[in-house]
């Protein structure tokens, strides 16, 4: 199934071009790399796709939403279709684990306790971190923070999952844990979107390149 498309699309920063002519689809289950030097418009090519960017020329829809026309009321429903992963982890430093996780269940709708926690213990136990739930953020490795983060995207079983440098701060064998976890996710189906500088991981976990050069992407 088709997730993105956009023809000739054109996207700005500080009145500044910074991709042009951007053509490109993607699809369910696809492992998709983000490949091009710092600056070259990665990050913003992904803040496009969750509506913190507008489309500034051209033609683009992502799950369904027409991004040119989107209103800021219809973006809370977009974003709860994807998860985004977050170089800097985002999680709130004075809550634990689980209440980081049960924040983002209640501001997306959910209600239940018992249902929440048993989502919570699932989605830690997806990343393998089910023993970690009590924990404050700052008691944690950046590789298990992360983690966390992965766990947070997936709360609600999003399409699709956007990653902006996701091993960017950890040492190679823990980036390789967070690869493992992320190709492992793309093969039961959801579309991983991951903006990376190494090479090691193109290698390693097959997947689809996008380099981003001289303001295009090919």
């Amino acid at each position: 199934m088709q997730l993105i498309e956009y023809k000739n699309v054109e996207l700005d920063q500080a009145e500044q071009v910074v991709l042009r002519n951007v053509n490109l689809t993607i699809e369910s289950g696809e492992l998709v790399y983000l490949w091009g030097k710092v600056g070259a418009g990665k990050s913003t090519f992904l803040k496009s796709l969750y509506g913190a960017l507008p489309i500034a020329a051209g033609e683009a829809r992502v799950l369904d939403y027409d991004m040119t026309t989107i209103k800021n009321r219809k973006l809370p429903y977009l974003r709860r279709r994807m998860g985004i992963v977050f170089q800097d982890y985002q999680l709130i430093p004075e809550m634990t684990v689980e209440d980081n996780l049960r924040f983002v269940l209640r501001a997306t709708g959910w209600k239940d306790k018992n249902l929440m926690a048993e989502h919570i213990h699932d989605v830690l136990a997806q990343v393998n971190m089910e023993t970690k739930g009590y924990k404050l953020p700052n008691q944690l490795s950046g590789g298990e923070q992360q983690r966390i983060v992965i766990a947070r995207a997936l709360l609600n079983s999003p399409e699709m999952i956007l990653a902006d440098e996701p091993t960017g701060n950890l040492d190679p064998e823990t980036g390789k844990g967070i690869m493992d976890l992320l190709y492992t996710i793309s093969k039961a189906g959801i579309a991983v979107i991951i903006s990376t500088h190494n090479p090691q991981w193109l290698e390693n976990y097959p997947g689809r390149k996008l380099l981003f050069e001289n303001g295009t992407i090919r």
